[in-house]
């Protein structure tokens, strides 16, 4: 399970096949990597899923090889073995996504850190890289590049960052540690390391393909499509787009000069709840200067449950946003503008 996803088994994987499985959606949400927060916010499973569906359909139009299957219908879901179908096929926002299934190896811990080297040891003719790649267009406030580089170092003919979102002349891609307690940025060398038998090359051109995607449908509905990441298989020496791409999850969007995705909530949560927020900072540092792995068991604090009208908010924030990106009205939710100026008010 992940931390907002639920994930079903229809048919195990072996090392020579992939198997089939499912995710579920839930309406959790996780923040600064604490895994599930004390509520949940309306209506985002299915708004995650939906979106997601709508991204990977555009992608397989593109000739993008990906993991994903369909999605089951909402009168569909509680029989076993439910069929699959497209997105346009289902009665109503579906909240499960049909998947191929990869081997998900155990990354082992030690004296000398993360064993990447048993990692791949342990897989066979396919695989889920342990990385995330991760592509930007712009540098939102709260973009973690801004405290690793300078303006220069990305291009931007400027000495330091301003207090608003700025646009890059070019994407860029980077990677990251996926399985890690804490993720980490990492140069080509280290990521190539990582990555196994997928060539660093062909994930940052399957990145950039992904990134088009999404950018160019967030133009054509009104969004600005900042940044974002994806997942990848390794099968047979092809890659393919795993987990779920192109949501308010994995990536940012700003609609009217607004952020719209995730990153919300976090800025939300450093002014309402800012002792939690410090206590987490102070305790993955303390368990990154240790060499251990756990950072969360040091914490001493725990995140206070959202306001009603900000749970609230937020998922309509989900609903109007995935209605507004995919061009059907899937939920019943505020038309985009109405929500974005109710983020604006947070």
């Amino acid at each position: 399970m992940t931390s907002v996803k639920e994930f079903r088994v229809d048919r195990e994987p072996t090392d020579d096949a992939l198997g089939r499985g499912r995710f579920v959606f839930t309406d959790d949400y996780s923040v600064f990597d604490w895994g599930p927060m004390p509520d949940t916010i309306p209506e985002k499973g299915r708004s995650l899923c939906t979106m997601g569906a709508d991204n990977f359909e555009r992608l397989g139009a593109a000739g993008v090889p990906t993991h994903y299957r369909g999605v089951v219908d909402p009168a569909e879901a509680a029989v076993d073995d439910p069929p699959v179908a497209d997105l346009d096929a289902v009665e109503g926002p579906p909240r499960e996504m049909a998947i191929d299934l990869t081997v998900v190896a155990e990354l082992p811990h030690g004296d000398d850190g993360y064993d990447y080297d048993a990692f791949h040891a342990a897989t066979g003719s396919h695989y889920l890289v342990p990385l995330e790649i991760v592509f930007r267009n712009e540098v939102p406030v709260g973009s973690s590049l801004r405290s690793r580089k300078e303006p220069e170092d990305v291009g931007l003919d400027r000495h330091r960052w301003p207090d608003e979102a700025v646009s890059l002349p070019e994407p860029i891609v980077e990677f990251s540690t996926k399985f890690e307690e804490q993720d980490r940025y990492l140069d080509a060398d280290e990521a190539a390391e990582i990555a196994g038998r997928a060539d660093l090359d062909a994930l940052r051109e399957t990145a950039l393909a992904v990134n088009d995607a999404i950018t160019d449908r967030a133009a054509e509905t009104g969004f600005v499509h900042e940044d974002g990441k994806i997942e990848c298989l390794w099968v047979d020496g092809e890659i393919r787009v795993a987990d779920v791409a192109g949501t308010f999850d994995e990536n940012r969007f700003a609609y009217d000069g607004q952020e719209l995705s995730k990153e919300v909530l976090r800025q939300f949560y450093k002014a309402y709840d800012p002792d939690w927020v410090a206590a987490v900072k102070d305790a993955k540092a303390v368990a990154q200067a240790e060499g251990v792995a756990d950072w969360k068991s040091s914490c001493d604090e725990s995140p206070d449950p959202l306001p009603a009208d900000v749970r609230r908010t937020a998922g309509e924030m989900y609903a109007a946003g995935t209605n507004a990106y995919t061009g059907t009205d899937w939920f019943d939710a505020p038309a985009i503008e109405d929500a974005v100026d109710a983020v604006r008010d947070l």
